[in-house]
């Protein structure tokens, strides 16, 4: 079925049009306005709503071949279909002349119908539409509980909006010990679990009900704890895709519990950050998980972050590659007194700090921006442990 945008003043030939793609029963009309919507309006209905093909009145031909140069420039491959009461000779010329190449008049005749339809799949399938989705979305996963990455997930969100003028997501999918919204002392009015039980009606007046914003920064909070709600991958699916048309990232903070819904994410995601510490439960688990990723065809997009790193610590950065068999692409200093600072006031730490600089720099490395230094390796603490993985061993 194709999805599409009505955008028609007049509203008996709305109707009519209504009508008569119903019974084609190969569109969905996703959206209808009556009226021309200016460019900034016309990019958020389209992202919103991601539709396929736009029946576009011509009553109003200057109106019509402006809003079909704003999609060319913002979105090329999506379908214009012209509306008109009659096949009037002039307007016609004047569309053909701003390139417009699909036009169906009053009565709508199936036929008629169905041939532009026909046409309208044929070039999506040549050229499928440049919709601006974005593929950097970022999964944090812990190797075990406590480990922090709920702190790495939303200061890593807040450093990538400060260089990312069209926003961040942050989205806390831990279900039942979510703590990003008592982080940022965001309350419980709306959570990830409204936006999945409303996933398939998402458009540009709900979704701003369902998020708190802090600069450039939205949230999507876990909410109240409810074990008893399930959440499908289809509607994971719905929110991320709606997502991807509307910000620049998107940060997911994953519990750790590797759900149905964490496993679709990682799939979806284009790099998933394996957070541990410095301490042997952790690192064990860390190497479980790897495994199990592995398994998945996902090893590709790991990257290990080592939080609460120590300058004398016992067991070295080094020493944990060894022992993992992947590079540990940053390590985070152990700031108890600015994170507890942070979470009195509700706020990200403070980007001036040690710790806040290593957010900034893991920004920048996702970005394409050079990386930090590589650490230095170690030799003999792999032999802690009896096997290595062997599928993600060096």
């Amino acid at each position: 079925m194709l999805r599409a945008f009505v955008i028609c003043p007049d509203s008996e030939m709305a109707e009519k049009l209504d009508g008569a793609l119903t019974e084609t029963d190969r569109v969905t009309v996703v959206r209808e306005t009556d009226r021309y919507p200016n460019a900034l309006e016309l990019v958020r209905l389209v992202r919103a709503h991601a539709p396929q093909v736009i029946f576009l009145s011509a009553e109003s031909v200057p109106k019509a071949i402006e809003t079909v140069e704003t999609l060319e420039r913002e979105t090329p491959g999506l379908q214009v279909v012209a509306i008109h009461r009659s096949l009037d000779p002039s307007v016609l010329l004047d569309l053909m002349r701003a390139g417009m190449r699909e036009f169906i008049a009053l009565p709508f005749g199936q036929q008629a119908l169905f041939e532009a339809l026909i046409r309208v799949e044929d070039q999506l399938a040549k050229k499928p539409i440049a919709n601006g989705a974005t593929e950097a979305l970022y999964a944090f996963l812990p190797s075990k509980q406590g480990v922090g990455t709920s702190t790495v997930a939303m200061n890593l969100a807040v450093a990538l909006s400060r260089t990312d003028e069209q926003g961040v997501l942050l989205i806390d999918m831990d279900l039942t010990s979510g703590i990003i919204g008592f982080m940022l002392k965001l309350g419980l009015n709306r959570s990830v679990i409204d936006a999945a039980e409303n996933a398939h009606q998402l458009d540009e007046t709900l979704w701003p009900q369902l998020v708190a914003t802090a600069g450039r920064l939205d949230i999507l909070p876990a909410g109240r704890m409810n074990p008893e709600f399930r959440i499908e991958g289809a509607q994971v699916r719905h929110i991320l895709e709606f997502a991807r048309r509307h910000y620049a990232a998107i940060c997911v903070d994953l519990s750790g519990n590797l759900e149905r819904y964490s496993l679709e994410i990682m799939h979806e995601a284009k790099r998933i950050f394996l957070i541990c510490t410095p301490e042997i439960p952790s690192l064990h688990l860390a190497r479980e998980k790897l495994n199990f990723l592995v398994n998945l065809d996902l090893a590709d997009r790991v990257s290990v972050l080592l939080n609460r790193a120590q300058k004398k610590s016992v067991i070295s950065p080094a020493q944990i590659e060894g022992l993992l068999g992947v590079p540990v692409h940053m390590s985070f200093v152990n700031d108890y007194q600015g994170i507890h600072r942070a979470l009195q006031a509700g706020k990200p730490v403070d980007p001036s700090s040690e710790l806040g600089k290593q957010f900034a720099a893991l920004a920048a490395s996702i970005q394409g921006k050079p990386k930090p230094a590589e650490l230095e390796r170690g030799k003999r603490f792999v032999e802690y442990f009896s096997i290595l993985p062997k599928a993600v061993t060096r």
